[in-house]
């Protein structure tokens, strides 16, 4: 028998999910997260899985993991001191940008610009030139460039960036400069822009390759030392880690390229939504994953994630592909404080996280955080994981107190509000990402997970009319199940930026076809053979003059004498959704891209039974509890999700408890068995 283990790393908690490739059969398990070295909870989780389940570590076949070490990396500002080789005359590249100010009316007033990743002191310019097709202009001057590599090594560089001016066309001079800096600064890591992001615009291909230097020297480390103590610990099979677009990289791959990181941890709960739902029939979702420290919120539509050719992450905005998801400091451990002048309460976004954690932990915290207000609801039980952790209601009610003797409420007032604050700063992400892009959020199904999501659910289904609400299984290890059931994932893109009327169908079908054999080979190298794979190709087009592309889905079959006309169709179709409004100018295709991924996991959810003695739930409560809403005390029940058979019927007010989250249904709203094991709530 052969098995997957998926471990996902957030801020508080680390998940596991170990699943048999046969059965389907899942172990979970769930341990606090050691920010000191995140490695130390994955090597733990995993004999602990291991020996929980009498699986052997050498039997695991397939280790996949989603990694905040980029993302952590970048947040602390705490990456390499990275240098910086351009063309002659291009030295302020990252200084100039683009002409964009985050923020609203009059942002820039107070916007500070963040550092640059590579100091202008660490920046050096060399003599050569590439035309724009491809041909050399001037050649590279190898002497300077070696007297000038001399000199940056003076500056305590610890990775270093070569990003030529049109090397996407033409790669030769940053191949040989490369070549020479190997030679030069022979411990330095090189990251060359035509290997990292071979696509035209100077700026994002020079910021995009500046930031995998930046994160580099921290990731191959984290990565080097988690496979050394993982093959210690017995393991055998092959390991990866989440891509950003919720694809897998090996260990090996991820060393070199991983800028493709930066939104690894969150891509694992949309990957695990979209399967356990797709499971259960829904195809829009909402996805909302709020863990310990932040909420990650995504958008599905017809089955499919929504994807962004651009990655955020705090200030940093490269160009690599990743699913399109927000990221809001709201969590359990989101801290709660009030102004002492404006007398307003703020919850979040600083974090009290894994150490010291909320008051209620008992780990040190003393600060007021949204656990302690979930806990002063009630809506928190006094166990947590399964009663492997205690939670001390007296202090959650003291730490609360400090703030309701601030805002001059009762205890329960305060607490409440410190829970609404949070739902709103969710809900705000969640507009992001569905009413700001043109979707009505009534729309789509609410599918929550992460320790803290089916906290927050069904009040975040009140604000944006988002129903059902869906909990699925194992809400909390749901990223972990992400991470066990995602597939290998290889990319490939060409730009083009011609017009449509300088373009023949065979032309792109040309281009397609070298852009898909080029992934296909680079996934046959990480085993995937060719049955396996499934390809994925797509064209970035804009109408000539605009600055920004629309990506659009193709088939190469449909290159065959009317395949631009029907992608300009699409794109007017598109572009007409997104922004109200089509033109009737020249379009042009910007870039073509190809992407392969192999074989799912050929994993069948269990299914439940429904319940022998009809509605009777006896058997599945475990005691008579109360609850607070809105300055109303409720009585309410506590179940055992273990015990819940499809059909059932849950009336609100309850709390739904499970070793790795807890579920609460309102007042006036129901939650519904699926035969998937699902909740599905719904007002009444």
């Amino acid at each position: 028998m052969t098995y997957r283990l998926g471990v996902d790393v957030g801020g508080t908690f680390t998940d596991l999910l170990l699943l048999d490739d046969e059965t389907g059969t899942a172990w979970r398990d769930k341990l606090p997260s050691t920010p000191h070295d995140p490695s130390v909870a994955v090597v733990e989780g995993t004999r602990r899985i291991c020996q929980a389940s009498g699986v052997d570590p050498s039997e695991v076949a397939l280790f996949m993991h989603g990694t905040t070490v980029a993302t952590n990396t970048v947040l602390t500002s705490s990456g390499a001191r990275v240098g910086l080789v351009t063309t002659e005359g291009y030295r302020q590249v990252l200084q100039i940008a683009r002409s964009f100010v985050p923020g609203g009316l009059a942002g820039w007033i107070v916007w500070n610009k963040p550092p640059l990743i590579a100091p202008l002191e660490c920046t050096i310019e060399v003599p050569e030139r590439i035309a724009v097709d491809g041909s050399i202009v001037t050649p590279l001057d190898e002497d300077a460039l070696r007297l000038k590599l001399r000199q940056l090594a003076s500056e305590g560089i610890e990775a270093l960036t070569i990003s030529f001016i049109n090397s996407y066309i033409n790669p030769v001079h940053e191949q040989r400069a490369g070549e020479i800096a190997r030679e030069v600064l022979p411990d330095i890591p090189v990251s060359l822009s035509a290997e990292v992001l071979p696509e035209m615009q100077e700026y994002e291909r020079a910021l995009t390759t500046c930031a995998n230097s930046y994160v580099r020297p921290r990731v191959s480390n984290y990565v080097r030392n988690l496979k050394r103590e993982l093959t210690g610990a017995g393991v055998r099979g092959h390991m990866h880690l989440l891509r950003s677009d919720a694809g897998l990289m090996s260990f090996e791959k991820a060393q070199d390229s991983p800028v493709n990181l930066l939104m690894s941890g969150p891509a694992g709960g949309v990957a695990g939504a979209l399967w356990i739902c797709k499971q259960a029939g829904f195809k829009n979702l909402l996805t909302v994953d709020v863990g310990g420290t932040s909420t990650d919120v995504a958008l599905i539509q017809n089955g499919e994630p929504k994807v962004t050719r651009d990655t955020e992450c705090g200030d940093l905005k490269v160009r690599a592909t990743s699913l399109d998801i927000r990221t809001v400091g709201a969590g359990g451990g989101s801290i709660a404080q009030v102004n002492p002048l404006t007398k307003a309460l703020r919850v979040g976004p600083d974090s009290a996280g894994a150490v010291p954690g909320p008051v209620c932990y008992s780990k040190g915290g003393d600060k007021p955080t949204v656990t302690d207000a979930n806990v002063v609801l009630g809506y928190l039980p006094e166990e947590l994981l399964g009663g492997t952790m205690k939670l001390d209601r007296k202090a959650a009610g003291t730490a609360i107190a400090t703030i309701a003797d601030a805002l001059g409420v009762s205890l329960s007032d305060a607490a409440q509000g410190i829970y609404d604050i949070a739902n709103e700063n969710m809900m705000g992400a969640l507009r992001l990402i569905s009413v700001q892009q043109g979707y009505d959020p009534r729309e789509f199904a609410l599918v929550a997970f992460g320790g803290a999501g089916p906290l927050h659910a069904n009040a975040l289904g009140c604000l944006l009319g988002a129903w059902p609400v869906i909990i699925p299984p194992s809400p909390g290890v749901l990223c972990a199940f992400g991470d066990a059931t995602t597939r290998l994932r290889a990319e490939r893109a060409r730009s083009l930026t011609k017009k449509f009327s300088d373009l023949s169908d065979s032309e792109v079908r040309d281009l397609l076809g070298g852009l898909a054999e080029d992934v296909r080979v680079e996934l046959e190298r990480e085993g995937v053979a060719r049955p396996d794979q499934v390809l994925v190709l797509e064209a970035g087009v804009r109408y000539s003059g605009q600055a920004f592309e629309v990506a659009l889905p193709v088939r190469l079959e449909d290159f065959n004498g009317k395949g631009l006309a029907q992608l300009g169709a699409a794109f007017d179709a598109e572009h007409e959704r997104a922004f109200t409004f089509k033109l009737d100018t020249d379009r042009e295709l910007v870039t073509l891209r190809a992407t392969v991924m192999g074989k799912a996991a050929a994993i069948e959810p269990p299914e439940l039974s429904p319940r022998a003695n009809g509605s009777d739930l006896s058997d599945a409560l475990v005691r008579d509890h109360s609850i607070w809403s809105h300055g109303t005390q409720y009585p309410a029940k506590v179940y055992d999700r273990r015990k819940l058979c499809a059909n059932d019927k849950i009336p609100g007010p309850a709390i739904v408890a499970e070793m790795d989250s807890t579920t609460v249904i309102l007042p006036d709203h129901t939650a519904t068995v699926d035969r998937f094991g699902n909740l599905l709530i719904r007002p009444n």
